[in-house]
């Protein structure tokens, strides 16, 4: 099985871009904090690239921005291409399948209120089936 999920922080802004046939595509990196650290030592992350495709990809680029925490289900897929200089790079990368918000707009954790934004849109994202808001929470990451 290969399935994952993340709760982390947005190292930037994603920006929204179009594949030569048109389908709506975004990359962005998600700073994961890890679970355990040294006693004295500073806190450390993991740096996730992602991918996200039509509607998703839309969607974190609509509502989601730089230190924005953002939860995510998806898979792990990897590639490989030949550089400019004739080696071989491998890459692994999450394909997003669902975002989630963690925080209000505030960027505030564990809020009981919610925004106009989040109330309208407070649900799952489904790239992978009709691109329909799925309403049903039976799929929350967490």
């Amino acid at each position: 099985m290969n399935s994952v999920q993340l709760v982390g922080r947005l190292t930037a802004a994603p920006e929204l871009k179009q594949t030569k046939s048109g389908v709506p595509v975004t990359r962005f990196t998600v700073a994961v904090d890890r679970r355990y650290q040294k006693q004295g030592e500073e806190k450390k992350a993991d740096f996730i690239n992602c991918i996200a495709w039509r509607q998703t990809a839309e969607f974190v680029c609509k509502y989601f921005t730089k230190g924005r925490r953002i939860g995510l289900t998806g898979s792990i897929t990897t590639g490989s291409y030949e550089a400019s200089d004739g080696r071989k790079v491998y890459t692994t990368d999450i394909s997003v399948d669902n975002v989630e918000f963690v925080d209000d707009a505030a960027g505030a954790t564990g809020s009981a209120t919610q925004t106009p934004v989040t109330n309208a849109v407070e649900n799952t994202i489904d790239s992978v089936g009709d691109g329909e808001v799925d309403d049903s929470n039976s799929n929350l990451p967490f």
